[in-house]
């Protein structure tokens, strides 16, 4: 429909609206007489849901009409018009267009006769899930609070966490018709304004019907859509997000969708997890060298066995390779047909897992797992050593802290798998080259996808400090190279001057 700007005439706004929203019975509109002597006429449009109690007392909307009632009718214009109303969140628009989108947003709208501005008031919203625990991303130490489906509550929950006026919220609509409010956040200072301005060129770049969940705008956004390897970091904990941004990275949170992106980000960044920096560095160091181990073994090790077992027997100790052999007898399908047979049900178990609801879902991971597993080897379909090794590589890719990350060491997995079979340990070291290369080439944002391996020298290779070994709390005093240069400083003992914000 087209826009105009509002009217001082309540009935061609009326009119506008009505059309606007017809066939819409969910939109409540309602026409009533405010002032002492009810002369000064009004009109109120709210979502049923959202402004259920907007005449009652208690609610926002109920106490300021209730106040305007009471007003001399002259008062009334005069009073909306100077903001007098008492509501912080007050927004006058200027056009019919800027009020529809306002009533959208979950908030009701006020038109008054003789008055050009429909002002938006804030009242109940939209309905939300309550907080929380993580899921995915379960910490042994500190919070498991979890992000909701409100845009809002979770910029509150980063606020929460650093309560400082640098944190910048940058709002935006993505989806021509639904409208998505999406919230760009970022510490300034700290920040590189390349980052804001590459994400918002992005932003600009495409135009879609509608934005459900952030997960759209993550490929939308990707420069590099064909790679396996994600280039935003999605986390489901709003301390995760907060610790990005004291790190010089910058967040965005989306309205519907319970999860948030960070970036630029980096393959150690997917590695590390929130509570490395709670526990104690000696533990912290021993579990990310177990991730490191477990993102490579989780992409390689169907593939190697395929190897070692159709090519090089020679490597292997002749006790282990007669066990192998004795453990194959009777089983009827070549190495890859036997891994490929158990891959796929193991994949199949886990998909499963997820679909079904809480308890019956890791009820079916464990007992289908044990059961096809036992099943298989009684049959003589596969060897014990191939459930061993298919269990093994899946134990691997739980073990890897965020679940975009390990997606891509499931699918590489099965080309390793492909390359082992064909060629053996030859084709093992072409495809490890090839996703080395690859993984070299690859940045997000700017930033190396291998930093700090890569470019360490442009932190005076601080970052590289903390990769492999999470290093004593005291010995963290920089920002990593996400961090403006000018404040890299984090962390000040008696001992040190400067500083950084």
């Amino acid at each position: 429909m087209e826009n105009r700007d509002v009217s001082k005439k309540l009935d061609q706004n009326i009119q506008w609206w009505k059309e606007a929203f017809s066939d819409c019975a969910d939109i409540k509109m309602l026409e009533m007489s405010l002032g002492e002597d009810m002369s000064v006429r009004a009109f109120l449009s709210y979502i049923e849901i959202t402004g259920g109690e907007s005449m009652l007392e208690k609610s926002t909307v109920g106490n300021l009409l209730s106040s305007l009632t009471r007003l001399p009718d002259d008062e009334v214009i005069r009073k909306v018009r100077e903001n007098g109303m008492g509501v912080s969140d007050a927004v006058p628009f200027a056009t019919m267009q800027e009020a529809a989108d306002g009533l959208l947003t979950g908030e009701c709208i006020l038109f008054f006769d003789g008055f050009d501005r429909a002002v938006k008031i804030p009242d109940k919203g939209y309905p939300a899930m309550s907080l929380q625990e993580v899921e995915s991303e379960k910490s042994v130490r500190g919070s498991n609070e979890r992000f909701s489906n409100s845009v809002k509550q979770n910029a509150a929950l980063i606020r929460k966490r650093i309560r400082s006026a640098d944190v910048k919220v940058r709002e935006q609509k993505v989806g021509v018709r639904s409208k998505t409010n999406l919230y760009l956040m970022y510490y300034d200072g700290l920040i590189y304004p390349e980052f804001l301005e590459e994400m918002e060129r992005r932003l600009e770049g495409f135009s879609i019907d509608g934005v459900q969940d952030i997960g759209v705008v993550q490929q939308l956004s990707e420069k590099y859509w064909y790679s396996p390897f994600p280039q935003f970091q999605v986390t489901e904990r709003p301390d995760r997000a907060a610790m990005a941004l004291l790190e010089g990275r910058m967040v965005v949170v989306l309205d519907n969708s319970p999860e948030a992106l960070i970036f630029p980000t980096d393959y150690n960044s997917f590695i590390k997890t929130a509570d490395d920096y709670y526990s104690r560095w000696e533990i912290a160091t021993f579990t990310r060298i177990l991730r490191y181990v477990a993102s490579f073994f989780a992409m390689v090790l169907p593939g190697l066995y395929l190897a070692a077992t159709n090519f090089h027997t020679e490597i292997l100790p002749t006790k282990l390779l007669i066990s192998f052999a004795a453990a194959r007898q009777g089983v009827p399908f070549p190495g890859v047909v036997e891994i490929l047979l158990m891959e796929l049900s193991f994949e199949l178990l886990r998909e499963a897992g997820v679909r079904l609801p809480g308890a019956m879902g890791n009820t079916i991971g464990i007992v289908g797992g044990l059961i096809i597993g036992q099943a298989a080897v009684d049959a003589n379909i596969v060897s014990p050593m191939v459930v061993i090794i298919v269990a093994f590589t899946a134990l691997c890719s739980f073990a890897i802290p965020n679940e975009d990350f390990a997606t891509a060491f499931r699918l590489l997995k099965f080309v390793f798998i492909g390359l082992g079979a064909a060629w053996g340990y030859y084709g093992f070291l072409i495809g490890l080259l090839f996703v080395l290369i690859h993984l070299a080439q690859l940045e997000s944002f700017g930033m190396p996808y291998f930093t700090p391996f890569v470019g360490a020298d442009l932190s005076k290779n601080e970052d590289a400090k903390d990769t492999f070994v999470r290093p004593p709390s005291e010995l963290l005093k920089r920002r990593p190279v996400t961090a403006n240069r000018k404040n890299r400083v984090r962390l000040r003992t008696e001992k040190q001057s400067g500083g950084g914000k």
